[in-house]
């Protein structure tokens, strides 16, 4: 599976009122694993960053003055996504903006279903923590995932810390740097064997669930299946 972990920057919050791209930033993963196959450029939108955008992720005007625009960059865009699944956090807003700035160009493919399908991770973690704070930030802090170097809004880096994010949510290795290991196991094995344990070892302790536990816990799976209109993973 190729999937592509895509975020972008823009001049504001609505492609209706003008707004266009300024940053887009890209990261491959195949098979779940980020191969450092990276799409990354800035953008001159033709026109001014809202000062409220600028505070956000910090691109001036200035310097995009002698930046590309969408349409030289549109080929090896189109090239990089096409037949992927494309992965981002609040999809709507991505997507919106990617079709404003096709449907400007013309021509008879003016949506990005035309080149790829989307999976929106907004709407995967709604599902999977219902009633909770689903920002990319409160993500990282329930997945243990470090943003701590990241001051201001980046599309590439924020690309990186989504695709770590959607490894944890759906249960994946997010030690992203095993696609550069030959083989995990073995790079953990004193002599690449079996490792097996002592004969003369220690017997695992067993605690045993007491009964009030037990029941404390049926109250917390129903109380999840209530809140999740009756859906529970874990019946």
């Amino acid at each position: 599976m190729r999937q592509i972990i895509l975020d972008t920057e823009t001049t504001g919050l609505e492609p209706t009122q003008g707004h266009r791209i300024i940053e887009i930033g890209c990261v491959e993963m195949v098979d779940r694993k980020l191969t450092g196959n990276h799409f990354h450029v800035y953008l001159n939108p033709d026109r001014e960053v809202d000062e409220g955008a600028i505070e956000v992720h910090g691109i001036t005007n200035e310097f995009l003055l002698d930046k590309p625009r969408f349409k030289d960059v549109i080929e090896d865009f189109v090239e990089y996504v096409k037949d992927s699944e494309l992965v981002i956090h609040n999809a709507p807003f991505d997507i919106g903006f990617l079709d404003h700035e096709l449907a400007l160009l013309g021509g008879k493919k003016r949506k990005m279903n035309d080149y790829c399908s989307v999976l929106d991770t907004l709407v995967l973690a709604r599902q999977i923590h219902p009633g909770q704070k689903n920002s990319l930030d409160a993500l990282c802090k329930r997945y243990f995932i470090d943003n701590s170097h990241r001051e201001l809004h980046g599309a590439l880096l924020d690309s990186e810390i989504l695709a770590e994010v959607y490894l944890g949510m759906t249960g994946g290795q997010t030690d992203l740097t095993l696609t550069h290991k030959k083989d995990y196991l073995s790079a953990n094995r004193d002599d690449g064997g079996i490792r097996r344990l002592a004969k003369n070892r220690e017997p695992f302790k067993v605690i045993k669930v007491t009964s009030e536990e037990s029941a404390e816990h049926e109250k917390y799976l129903k109380d999840i299946s209530d809140s999740n209109g009756g859906k529970l993973l874990w019946s």
